[in-house]
């Protein structure tokens, strides 16, 4: 059996009623299936690590002892094992995660939170080339839009594909509800590669 830790990344007002609000999936659903992903790694002795984005004073984004910078209620209402500050994207990135991964004997991260392409993304990478498999709950994270000088991106198509990638290589992406009846059935989660992964659409591209 995998020994697992829920990795509950930014869940931070910011995401919700602040300047950076998460479109895809609906916020409510993604806060929902959070608080029912804790209760669930509780219930299986699965410990929770949260952790937050904070930035200096000056920052539009999570400043230093702003509302937007403090942990949701979802989360902030729940109880944590660890609890990590970060400035940079992964979670991994100047924090003791590592070690405290290490410490408990952790092989297997879950991640939680937000947002997909960014802190979600940086952890998931960060956690593979550490060595340690990753299970992405796609129904308990979130994405927001891009617009800048390369282009476009709703925050369906960003969450989705990086799903997609993620699926091919780096994590097992399932949905809150799925990683719950794992929990309670031992069942591996579905991991997909690179090969697989390009030959299926390369088949369906053929055939469609």
């Amino acid at each position: 059996m995998p020994r697992r830790a829920l990795i509950v990344i930014d869940v931070q007002n910011e995401y919700v009623t602040g300047n950076l609000p998460i479109e895809y999936p609906d916020v409510n659903v993604s806060l929902a299936n959070i608080g029912r992903a804790i209760d669930a790694a509780h219930a299986h002795r699965v410990p929770v690590v949260v952790v937050r984005q904070v930035a200096p004073a000056t920052s539009p984004l999570f400043a230093q002892d702003s509302h937007g910078a403090e942990l949701h209620e979802v989360v902030a209402s729940r109880p944590h094992a660890h609890r990590i500050d970060k400035a940079l994207p992964s979670a991994f990135a100047g924090t003791d995660l590592a070690d405290w991964l290490a410490g408990h004997e952790i092989d297997t991260l879950v991640i939680a939170g937000y947002m997909t392409h960014n802190c979600d993304d940086s952890t998931v990478k960060h956690a593979v080339h550490s060595g340690l498999a990753v299970e992405f709950l796609s129904d308990a994270t979130g994405a927001v839009p891009y617009e800048n000088r390369a282009g476009r991106a709703s925050a369906e198509e960003i969450h989705r594909v990086f799903s997609v990638v993620m699926q091919s290589r780096f994590a097992a992406v399932l949905t809150t509800a799925e990683w719950i009846a794992a929990l309670e059935t031992g069942e591996a989660p579905v991991r997909d590669s690179i090969y697989a992964s390009n030959q299926m659409a390369r088949s369906g591209r053929a055939t469609g």
